[in-house]
């Protein structure tokens, strides 16, 4: 076996991750022409948005939601 498939027998545990809580809003960033989507935070005070991760199915967005510990009804839309 390569070492591709140790590394797909052994995946890492995801690493939870933080965000300030306080100056920052989880928010999922909607094209209403494309559809594409990317999660990110959002500045509440600049309105600065930081992507994090590009979403292309429902897994992509739970792990966003799992990796920074985030229940749906924190996560907002922005079109």
């Amino acid at each position: 076996m390569g070492k591709a498939g140790v590394q797909m027998l052994f995946r890492k545990k995801q690493e939870k991750k933080t965000y300030d809580k306080e100056n920052q809003k989880p928010v999922l960033r909607c094209s209403i022409c494309t559809g594409e989507q990317v999660a990110g935070f959002k500045d509440i005070r600049t309105g600065r948005f930081e992507e994090i991760r590009l979403i292309r199915t429902e897994k992509d967005l739970n792990g966003f939601k799992e990796t920074y510990g985030i229940a749906d009804e924190e996560l907002s839309k922005e079109y």
